[in-house]
């Protein structure tokens, strides 16, 4: 959803702004969201009374599964994308008091350090090229409290050829550059290259568009 760059520009949702009403139903029906985005939130557990921060939160799914999970979370979201955030805050109006949006982006996050005890992302990183994916690394471990958690969902290696066939079409949409980490299973590789610990691999979930793999890192 969000996608930083040193010139503080953003593609928006499906490319065009007029799409981002569209997202989530594109999202719904292609990449399984429920069980990808259930089975990040089971594995951040357990959640009770910590500062969460999700990045590239969009219009804020994810963001109110964790709400609803659990209501003694302190939640910010943060996404560059104002016509996202506007849908998110509708959608989050009768989530609990301590969710907050803010508009921003992830490499250069408006926040003091060590701020979150656990930061979240979902379909966000294959957004980026390398160079950013380390960028954003970077700063999300400033961010984040020592021994911080980082919990990402995001396209992995295909598990199969047809997976890899079926990724075709989000490569020709999101961009070859950006999306070949994913299919080379690059992410682990640049968690311990920007310097997170603990980095493993959880669940994988087919879909109609590509496999969906989890991770998760610890910052130092």
């Amino acid at each position: 959803m969000m996608k930083p760059s040193n010139t503080q520009s953003y593609i928006p949702a499906l490319k065009y702004h007029a799409l981002t009403r569209y997202y989530d139903q594109v999202v719904s029906l292609t990449t399984r969201e429920a069980t990808f985005k259930s089975a990040l939130v089971n594995q951040t557990a357990p959640l009770a009374r910590h500062h969460l921060l999700d990045i590239g939160c969009g219009t804020g799914t994810l963001t109110r599964m964790f709400a609803e999970r659990e209501p003694s979370l302190t939640i910010t979201g943060l996404d560059a994308d104002p016509g996202a955030l506007e849908i998110a805050r509708n959608r989050l109006t009768s989530a609990n008091q301590c969710v907050s949006l803010q508009q921003g982006f992830a490499q250069d996050m408006p926040f003091e350090s060590a701020t979150f005890d656990m930061a979240v992302s979902s379909l966000f990183f294959h957004h980026l090229n390398r160079r950013q994916k380390l960028e954003v690394l970077h700063e999300i471990r400033r961010v984040l409290k020592p021994g911080g958690q980082l919990h990402i969902a995001d396209w992995g290696k295909p598990s199969s050829l047809v997976q890899r066939g079926l990724f075709l079409l989000v490569q020709c949409l999101d961009g070859f550059e950006t999306t070949r980490d994913s299919v080379e299973d690059l992410l682990p590789v640049l968690l311990e290259e920007a310097g997170f610990l603990d980095i493993a691999r959880g669940v994988c979930i087919p879909t109609a568009l590509g496999t969906i793999r989890l991770f998760q890192a610890k910052e130092s």
